[in-house]
C-alpha cells in the first residue's frame, strides 16, 4: 500500500459520481490510517467554501460535509491556486484547515517515493 495518497478531484456537481468517488475514497484512505492530500480542482474548488458541500446530493452516497470533516480530521485538503483566483476565492473565503496552492506543490507531492496519485 503506498504510504501516502494525493487525489485531485476536477468534477463538482457538474459530475457528481466522480466528485462522490474522490471524496469518499479520500476519506475511507484516511479512516484506513493512509496519509491523504486531496486537491480541489475546477468544479470541485466550490466545495472550498462554508456551505458549499451542504448543497451537493447524491443518492445512496455519504454526505459531503461529513466526508470533508473526515478528511480535514487526518488529511490534507488543498484547492488550487489558478481555480481560486478564477472563481475570486481567497484564503479568508475558505473553510478552516483548507490550504490554497499551486501546481509546484500538486507535482512535488505526487512525485515524492511512495506516493500514489489519482486523478478524479
Amino acid at each position: 500500500m503506498a504510504k501516502k495518497l494525493v487525489i485531485k478531484v476536477t468534477a463538482g456537481a457538474d459530475a457528481p459520481e466522480r466528485c462522490s468517488q474522490a471524496f469518499t475514497v479520500a476519506a475511507v484512505a484516511v479512516a484506513s490510517g493512509v496519509e491523504v492530500s486531496l486537491w480541489l480542482t475546477g468544479e470541485s474548488a466550490w466545495f472550498a467554501l462554508p456551505g458549499r458541500a451542504a448543497e451537493f446530493e447524491l443518492p445512496h452516497a455519504a454526505p459531503l460535509p461529513d466526508l470533508i470533516d473526515s478528511i480535514l480530521a487526518g488529511g490534507t485538503l488543498t484547492l488550487c491556486t489558478q481555480c481560486a483566483a478564477r472563481r475570486d476565492i481567497t484564503e479568508k473565503d475558505v473553510i478552516e484547515g483548507v490550504r490554497i496552492a499551486g501546481a509546484q506543490v500538486f507535482v512535488q507531492e505526487a512525485l515524492t517515493d511512495g506516493v500514489q496519485a489519482l486523478v478524479y
